[in-house]
């Protein structure tokens, strides 16, 4: 009995359930590293977010952009859950689920949506838009799509849950009260009036039976995963430095990006959790508004734009680029607690002559070597940068470090000092191939 006891500690303590961040403030690979990591795992797990986030897939020599959906659905016999702390725009989910299976995926069986997570309905989408350009707030370059308004109605106890699609006289008493305080709300603050009640339900009604197929308690499912002793890979959205209480506020999503949000989004225990990995970009890009202080507005941002293919996947923004930010890396490492990073995009620095990092902030004559929580700072500040030498060979495509050019070996040999943590993965290219594997996930 005894000894049972101890070799069931054993397996709770080494349980590999993995999460994987964003390091910066979104945009850093996630998608084809998820991709890659999915070889080896028999869960991947979406936590936070809507669809106001985009994973860029290379599949069979075509390209997919996956908003809601885990990466790990083109993968035979993965099972991908969508957990609690995300929020669901119904048209987004079905249309997504459709092009998939036009593709040949096979979704039943494999996908599971939790039946906590919250629904984004068209007044959020107003809401969003009407906030953004009409209401006299700061402006912060949401997507309009109705993110953040969903999450305030959730935080708010008003919100609809995908389990309410299962009473359809419970769903009308609930849409109705959130509908009559929302059509006023909307009147008065930005002169906007909403469609007819009954086309907005009707809308719900059109995409419940397809949804009602796949919600299931996912937390219930993921226990019974863990306990077989299934890999488990647990993927968010964004980035670091767009959690909400980390990032750069009020400039930020309106969920927890970081690694903590993987146990309230899913429902699983930080006990549970094995090893959390950082995925990061070999420069820094972020999307919309807010502080970015090594930020380049000249050539070379733009060549970093150009080379690197920075536009969103789910708007098609241009990306604001810069130089690499240690102040945020290292700031993604503590917060997150990273075992291990993988760096991405580092082919798109070939050819520059030099390259800088940024390790402090200078403001007020003051060096910041941590992360300030006033954005004042962060948009003020004056970066204390490090020049390295760049490199002219080509590193599109290398597989192994050894074939790096010495400069971009000695690049990333000093960004894993200024870090403290070793690099478990090196991609030099949007292909799965293009990859430099230096450490296994499990």
């Amino acid at each position: 009995m005894r000894a049972g006891l101890i070799l069931f500690v054993y397996l709770e303590k080494f349980m590999p359930v993995v999460v994987v961040v964003g390091m910066q403030w979104g945009d850093e690979g996630k998608g084809k590293i998820i991709d890659l990591l999915a070889e080896n795992v028999d869960v991947v797990a979406r936590y936070q977010g809507g669809h106001n986030a985009g994973h860029t897939i290379c599949f069979n020599e075509k390209q997919f952009v996956l908003h809601l959906i885990p990466s790990g659905i083109f993968h035979e016999n993965k099972l991908c859950v969508i957990g609690n702390g995300v929020v669901l725009d119904p048209q987004a989910l079905v249309d997504e689920m459709r092009q998939l299976e036009e593709t040949g995926i096979v979704l039943e069986g494999r996908l599971v949506i939790s039946d906590r997570a919250n629904i984004i309905m068209p007044y959020h989408g107003t809401s969003d838009k009407g906030r953004e350009t009409r209401g006299g707030f700061q402006k912060i370059g949401t997507t309009g799509r109705g993110i953040g308004p969903s999450y305030a109605d959730k935080i708010a106890r008003a919100g609809i849950r995908t389990c309410d699609l299962r009473d359809e006289a419970y769903l009308k008493d609930r849409l109705l009260a959130n509908y009559q305080e929302k059509q006023k709300t909307l009147k008065n603050l930005y002169n906007i009036e909403l469609p007819e009640f009954s086309s907005l339900f009707d809308e719900l009604l059109s995409y419940r039976d397809t949804i009602l197929k796949y919600i299931a308690d996912t937390h219930v499912l993921l226990r019974h995963q863990i306990a077989q002793n299934k890999n488990i890979l647990c993927e968010g959205a964004q980035g670091t430095m767009l959690d909400v209480d980390h990032g750069t506020y009020p400039f930020v999503t309106s969920s927890n990006s970081t690694s903590g949000g993987a146990c309230t989004g899913l429902g699983i225990s930080p006990k549970k959790i094995d090893k959390v990995l950082g995925v990061i970009k070999a420069y820094t890009t972020r999307v919309g508004e807010g502080p970015f202080p090594t930020e380049l507005s000249d050539e070379h941002g733009q060549h970093l734009g150009k080379v690197g293919r920075e536009f969103g996947a789910t708007t098609g923004r241009a990306r604001r680029c810069g130089w690499f930010d240690a102040v945020v890396a290292r700031y993604g490492v503590h917060l997150n607690g990273i075992d291990a990073l993988i760096l991405t995009k580092i082919d798109v620095l070939d050819g520059f002559k030099t390259i800088q990092v940024c390790t402090g902030y200078k403001y007020k004559g003051k060096i910041f070597s941590d992360m300030p929580a006033d954005s004042k700072i962060i948009q003020n500040c004056e970066p204390v940068y490090t020049e390295y030498e760049g490199w002219s060979e080509n590193t599109v495509g290398i597989q192994e470090l050894d074939r790096m050019p010495d400069n971009a070996r000695r690049y990333i040999d000093s960004l894993t000092e200024l870090l403290e943590t070793p690099f478990m993965m090196i991609s030099t290219g949007p292909d799965r191939e293009q990859t430099i594997q230096l450490d296994s996930l499990f």
